[in-house]
């Protein structure tokens, strides 16, 4: 049984604000009494009632558990007979919805799966379950977890064919236009609870922004090609790209598994780490998390420690910068705090031109061609009446009364399914078995050269931008930026709060570190978050004074 740690059981008089409040500060009011899960889950739910379908109508939540406070209530009455799971015991939070639950629908987006329960829960969402976590919502995506459209293909078969609409007007946020960041046929569009006429980048934007407004301690994100850390960025909170094989993604909805991962996004990386340790273990249905036997600790707090950067070298990857005034001024700041906690800064480092050119072009090539197979795989294990190939998917959405209002997504279903290589083609197995190689060879090669304990540059070369607009916020197009490397390598990548811009957006800094480097890079983190408290509540969902217990 798990023992609370002495400060969980220290009377707290002062009140708790979910605000600020970290998974400790939670777990000491609950163990004091002065809070219950099922307060904590209404307080949550208050939010999302003020702000998700009314006032700003951030548009996060796809789909509500109803069960949310009986499961709260249960949490409870475990905690009052002397049971506490962990620390995650009563905590609510939300997922992305690409990941299974036996008890609720997992479309990833898309109608043509509306209403779909699958036979289990993804092995994370079990394990969170376990643990004690209280499963709120399900959250918007985009389509497939396929950036701003269902995949790579659309961007290059339907974007040219479908221009970009005007931005929605700021009452309605559900529509059908193809517009990058979180947006599906099933959840319509999120917007960013920073200024909701701004992206909130993908493709797990809804998480990205229900957990910047608050709507959850902390929720679960996929990443493919930047789709945690792009939407960390954009709506200014702490993410976590894993090492490929820290957690298992059986049960998430496939995009490209040699690249896919799941991953915590919250408000303080003392959350993150918390997340982190309840959901590391072998898979036998993932070979990929053999690799994390032995370097896979249940406890990544243990790790968060003011003064971790002193003595670090940090290298200062500075092919991302100079895309945006504002976002360098910030990073340039972040750099200083850096050197002043004890860091030695190494700085310039510029990564090999051949892998930056390789980038893209292995990514993509290789996302079109193992979404075509593994979302057959996927859709094999649904109940009857569902499509069971791209092919099917692409026929039911070219369908006259399709509910797909955009062409881009239309065709690059149909895109994808004709043209994305067999997974025995010849250039598929270069890109995959010769170009990951390189990509993943050279990265080691730079921190071996510099003796770099991490990488640090800014998450998204620019903050989000306006709904509309490509590339807005975390890296999903344009000019060089570097979401796509911790990818092809598999290595994690850890986003941290910066500051604001003048026009009141948020910039992230990345740690950028090797396999298995999670316990350096998270005291990375968490030294430079308790020197610059730099996040902050979005102006569109402020403060309630239900927030705050004893309100």
């Amino acid at each position: 049984m798990f023992s609370p740690p002495p400060c969980w059981r220290e009377f707290r008089s002062a009140p708790v604000n979910i605000e600020t409040a970290t998974i400790a500060d939670l777990q000491a009011a609950m163990a004091a009494g002065t809070l219950t899960a099922e307060k904590l889950t209404q307080m949550y739910l208050e939010r999302i009632a003020a702000y998700d379908q009314q006032g700003p109508s951030i548009n996060a939540v796809i789909c509500a558990n109803p069960s949310a406070l009986d499961t709260a209530r249960a949490l409870d009455a475990e905690r009052k007979a002397g049971k506490v799971r962990g620390p995650l015991h009563g905590i609510p939070i939300v997922l992305k919805d690409n990941y299974n639950t036996f008890d609720l629908p997992t479309t990833a987006g898309c109608q043509l799966l509306a209403g779909s329960i699958p036979p289990a829960d993804a092995f994370i969402v079990k394990k969170l379950r376990d643990a004690g976590a209280i499963i709120l919502a399900k959250v918007n995506l985009s389509e497939f977890a396929g950036g701003g459209s269902i995949g790579p293909a659309a961007r290059a078969a339907g974007a040219a064919a479908a221009p970009l609409p005007p931005p929605p007007t700021l009452t309605s946020p559900r529509h059908g236009a193809n517009i990058p960041g979180a947006q599906s046929t099933v959840g319509g569009l999120t917007v960013n609870p920073h200024d909701i006429t701004k992206t909130v980048s993908g493709s797990s934007g809804g998480t990205g922004a229900g957990i910047a407004a608050d709507f959850a301690q902390f929720g679960m994100g996929s990443d493919t090609g930047g789709s945690i850390r792009g939407p960390s960025s954009a709506n200014g909170i702490v993410g976590l790209k894993p090492t490929r094989g820290l957690l298992s993604r059986s049960g998430i909805v496939p995009l490209a598994l040699s690249f896919d991962t799941g991953g915590p996004m919250a408000r303080s990386v003392y959350d993150i780490a918390v997340a982190l340790g309840a959901m590391t273990g072998v898979d036998p249905n993932d070979a990929a998390t053999y690799s994390s036997a032995g370097q896979a600790p249940q406890d990544y707090t243990q790790f968060l420690k003011v003064g971790s950067l002193k003595g670090a070298r940090i290298g200062v990857a500075r092919d991302f910068f100079g895309q945006n005034p504002e976002t360098d001024r910030i990073m340039e700041e972040s750099i200083a705090k850096l050197k002043a906690l004890g860091a030695t800064i190494i700085d310039p480092i510029k990564l090999p031109p051949p892998m930056m050119g390789a980038r893209g072009g292995i990514l993509t090539l290789m996302i079109e061609a193992e979404f075509k197979a593994q979302i057959a795989e996927y859709l094999a294990t649904l109940k009857p009446g569902y499509p069971r190939t791209l092919g099917e998917l692409a026929a039911k959405a070219a369908d006259p009364d399709s509910y797909y209002r955009s062409d881009a997504k239309r065709d690059g279903l149909k895109h994808n399914d004709e043209h994305a290589l067999d997974l025995t083609d010849p250039i598929y197995l270069a890109a995959k078995n010769e170009g990951l190689a390189f990509v993943k060879t050279t990265m080691m090669g730079v921190f071996t050269q510099n003796h770099l304990d991490a990488l640090v540059y800014p998450t998204s070369p620019k903050p989000a931008t306006a709904v509309g607009i490509p590339g807005g916020g975390g890296g999903s197009g344009g000019p060089p930026a570097p979401s796509g490397i911790a990818n092809q390598t598999g290595f994690p990548d850890l986003i941290v709060p910066a500051g604001m811009t003048k026009d009141g957006l948020p910039v992230t800094i990345s740690f950028f570190g090797l396999a298995y480097s999670e316990p350096k890079l998270l005291g990375y983190g968490y030294d430079f978050e308790q020197a610059t408290h730099a996040i902050r509540l979005p102006k569109y969902t402020p403060a309630l004074p239900s927030d705050v217990t004893g309100n």
